[in-house]
Formats: C-alpha cells, structure tokens, sequence
C-alpha cells in the first residue's frame, strides 16, 4: 500500500462519488479520499423537491452512500465538511479549510467534481434571508423549516427544472404559490409553442404563473418579503426561491490556472482530463462536446455527471474510455404531464443561423382503442439531409419512453426518416403497431423525399387557400379563420371548388387527413401543403 496512488476527489455528490466507486471497482490498492465541503455525500439531489412535497416520506431515502458505507464497502475515505479551498499543481496538494482548521492535502492525481451552484442575477434587497434556493439538502432544510414554522405563501422565480419541480410540490403541502418567469414561457429546454399545456397544467394545480417579468427588487416585511417586479407588481410571500440558472463551482481551477471556458466551466478533453495532466474534472463544472453541431456545451444534469465520473475512474485506472458528448435528453413531471426534450430547440437554431426542418405529430400512447390512452404533442426538428436536430414531447404517458428512442437513435447517427425503421416494443396498452416514434419517421420521410410539403401554423403562406378536411361537426367546435371546409370523403368530388392557381393548405385535426388531402390534391395538379400538426398546433400557437 505504501506505493499504491492517491487520489483525491473534490466534491462528492453525482460525479464525484460515481468516481470513486468506479475506481475502487478497478483498483483495491489505490488510496481514494473524497473531500466533501458539505455535511452530507452522495445524495440526490434531484429527489429535494419530491421530499419537500411529502412524495419521498423519509428523508434517509434521498441519502444513496453515507460515509460509513464508502469505507465498509469501498474503503473510501470521506471527509464531510471539509472544504478545499486552493489547488497547488506544481507541488500536487490541495489547501483543505474544516472549521477552523487548515491543512494541506498531497495527491496524485485530482479529481475536480465541485458542481455548480444556484445562481440569480444581482439585484437589489437579494442579500434577505428569505430568499432561498433548492440545490442541496441544507437549502431543502431550510425550506422545510419555513414551512413548519408557517410559511404558506411562496413566490417562485423561474420556471426551469427546479423551479416547475418546486411548485408542484409545495402545491401538494397546500402552499400557495406565484411563479414568475421572464421568458414567455416555462421550460426553456422546449420552444414556446410546446409548452403552453406546461403553463395550463400550473394553473389547474393553483399557480398563478406571471410569464415577461423580472424582478426588480426585493423589499422585507413583516413575516415575509415583498417581490416588486419591473412592472410595478408588488407580490407578498413567506419566503421567495430563487431558480433562475446555476453557475460553475469552478473558483479553484481558475486560481490555479486551469483552462477554463470564458463563463468558468472547466475544458475538458473526451478522456475528462483538464489542461493539467494530473487532474480531471467532472459534472456540472465542466465544458463537453455538443455533437450536433461539434460545439461546446454545458448541461447540468445527474445523468451526463454519473457518466463522466465513471469515464474518470477509468482513464485513472489506465482504461482509455472516452465521453462523446451530451445531446441533453431530460424530462421532468408537471402535474399529470410529463416534458421531455433532447438536442436542440428551435429557438436555439434560429440563434445560431442554422437551417433546418421541423413536423409535428400528436399521436396516442398506446394504441387508441385501448383504455386510458392519451395524446402526446411531438415536435421533431431535423436538417434537409435528415439529421435529428432535437425533439419535444409533452404528454400524459409513455412520454420518457418516446424521448429515449430518439436520443439513441441521435446517438448512432439515425436519420430522421429511420425513425420509422426502428424496432419497437408493441402491445396496445403500451403502443399502437405503428408507435410515435415510427411514425415520426414515416412523416419525416414524407417531407424528405417531397412527398409532403409542410406549412406550419405560425407562417401560413399570405394568399394560401386553407382547406379544412374535418367533419362538420368537428369544424363547429373550433376552426381557423377564413378556412373552408370540405370534408376529406368529399374531397375528391368536390376538386371543381378549388383554385389551382393558388396553394392549398390542408388542415385536418393532427395532420394525417391533411396529408392524405394533400397527396389527392397534388395528384390532381394542386399546388398542394399539409399543415403540421393541423388544428391542434395551429390552435396552441394562437391560444394566448
């Protein structure tokens, strides 16, 4: 043992204890010491809200490793509430702070998993300690102690991950809840026009969500805190959670000078290994690859920080495994919805100039005839050769399912028409014959191949002849304006009705009659378009 390596790891929650497991697994000689500034060490972060909400009853569950089991299991030692406060490269120790003691740590090799931490921009009054935040299990505390000493008024600023998470559960506590989002919408992971049921959701839950505003500053009260926005809204609450983005925990790598990006995220090389080739860095601190479009990206999410603490492990243990990048495939629960998402948002494309495609499907979890079934809203984003750029998926069921399929099919490089060729699972509770993600790729391969020219809701042609294929009755229910109506069973004796000089747009509920109307008028000489995703997404586009 006395020649074996040590290594220390800084930061012991997701990367950083998946780190250490992993290499104790492939090397019982090497010293392994993980330095925890925290009081607590591989925990779940994740699961914070669902305990404030009461779904995690027993607080010991969100607890994955405690420090006794690191050592009996793994023979890692832990040091709890022991702070690493500077980096030494050129003689390979760390400055460790534990109260008030200090003393210097030797390695050799480091590992940097310090995460990253609740951020808001600096604003005026934000130094109350009513504002909180949820990150780690002392801010879940704190929380908690609040509400068991009577808050029952909660602003929340921001409607990211967190900040939806948060708002149901206090929700579930009966707490009452105003969340304000300074975008137009909740969810930036997804475009606008996807996240609307996002919003609905919330305020059949009790939320009152106030999208386009900021706050301006915050002034104390009486039990509580006032949130003034900058339209002059004065909001009283309890306490306020801030969940506005998060910031790289990245201090020590730039004061010992290593590479970092210019907004503080480590540089990695795909082995994990930073510009100092005796340390590695890991999780929501470090820059990755973006695939797509060979970018660099930074996505704090437990899933991508697992990975890359175990491809450390590796590379330490002399295994060459190597991180391909992340494609960001998340979900996350809303009420009885489900948003999930991977790649990139049209939003994000439309920023960075680049071309590309998009359709629309609203098809059902399993199949339709089957008991509890539910629509889902798929939006599918891909480029002219076919490459999937990104997805979105809002739904009740079946919702997680459908976003993994896509991720690994951008994953091994699949076109978006062979989404269509994918092997799936089938049984009607579970999926239709044709399940969503096939049939994802049967629409792309339409457009692809010119089968199928999609018009979309906010960008109808000036001129064009929207033709609407529903039923009557269907029609009576909602429209839009100035469409006609010729039911698609009709359609083919009624062609003298329509103008072949100008583009017809046909419309049905989803988009399959549109397109079956556009392939008979196309092969009657129309200038003919289908509008993705029919009425429903023209009808979530034109419903504020």
């Amino acid at each position: 043992m006395e020649n074996s390596k040590k290594v220390v790891i800084i930061g012991g929650v997701a990367a950083g204890a998946s780190a250490a497991a992993r290499l104790r697994r492939l090397d019982e000689n090497a010293r392994i010491v993980i330095f925890e500034r925290g009081k607590y060490v591989s925990y779940a972060n994740c699961g914070l809200p669902y305990h404030i909400g009461g779904v995690i009853e027993d607080r010991e569950d969100l607890i994955v490793t405690k420090p006794e089991k690191f050592l009996a299991w793994f023979n890692i030692e832990v040091r709890l509430s022991s702070e690493v406060v500077a980096i030494d490269r050129k003689n390979k120790t760390v400055l460790v702070k534990s109260g008030a003691e200090e003393y210097m740590e030797n390695y050799d090799t480091l590992v940097i998993a310090t995460g990253a931490r609740a951020f808001s921009p600096k604003t005026e009054g934000d130094d109350n300690p009513k504002i909180r935040r949820l990150w780690t299990m002392s801010d879940m505390d704190g929380i908690l102690s609040e509400l068991e000493g009577g808050a029952s008024k909660v602003v929340i600023v921001g409607g990211g991950f967190i900040g939806l998470e948060t708002a149901e559960n206090l929700r579930r506590r009966g707490v009452e809840i105003t969340l304000v989002q300074r975008s137009g919408h909740v969810l930036p992971v997804i475009d606008e026009e996807m996240a609307g049921p996002l919003a609905d959701e919330l305020r059949l839950m009790g939320v009152k969500v106030i999208f386009g505003r900021v706050v301006k500053k915050y002034e104390d009260a009486n039990d509580g805190i006032i949130t003034v926005l900058d339209d002059g809204q004065r909001i009283f609450s309890n306490i306020v959670i801030s969940s506005t983005g998060v910031k790289p925990n990245s201090k020590l790598a730039i004061d010992s000078g290593i590479e970092c990006s210019a907004d503080g995220f480590i540089k990695v090389d795909s082995h994990m290994r930073t510009s100092d080739e005796n340390i590695f860095a890991a999780g929501d601190v470090v820059e990755v690859d973006e695939p797509i479009f060979g970018n660099k990206t930074h996505i704090p999410l437990a899933g991508p920080a697992n990975k890359q603490g175990r491809i450390v492990a590796d590379n330490i243990a002399g295994m060459k495994s190597a991180y391909k990048g992340t494609y960001g495939a998340s979900v996350v629960k809303v009420g009885k919805l489900a948003a999930a998402s991977v790649g990139m948002t049209e939003k994000r494309l439309k920023a960075a100039g680049k071309k590309f495609r998009k359709i629309y499907t609203h098809p059902s979890s399993s199949a339709s005839y089957y008991p509890g079934a539910e629509n889902m809203d798929i939006k599918l984003i891909f480029s002219d050769d076919g490459e999937i750029y990104g997805a979105q998926i809002i739904g009740q069921k079946g919702v997680d399912k459908r976003i993994d399929s896509i991720a690994q099919a951008m994953f091994n490089g699949l076109k978006a028409d062979e989404l269509g060729q994918l092997e799936l699972s089938y049984a009607p509770p579970f999926s239709s014959a044709k399940d969503p993600v096939n049939y994802l790729g049967f629409v792309a391969s339409n457009v692809l191949s010119g089968k199928s020219t999609p018009v979309y809701a906010d960008d109808i042609p000036s001129g064009a002849v929207i033709l609407d294929v529903r039923e009557p009755s269907e029609v009576a229910a909602g429209k839009i304006p100035n469409s006609i109506n010729i039911p698609l069973g009709q359609l083919r004796k009624r062609l003298s009705e329509l103008d072949k000089s100008k583009l017809i747009v046909a419309s049905c509920r989803v988009g399959l009659r549109g397109y079956l109307a556009e392939r008979i008028l196309k092969q009657n000489g129309f200038n003919a378009a289908n509008l993705s995703g029919g009425y429903l997404t023209w009808k979530a586009l034109n419903s504020k």
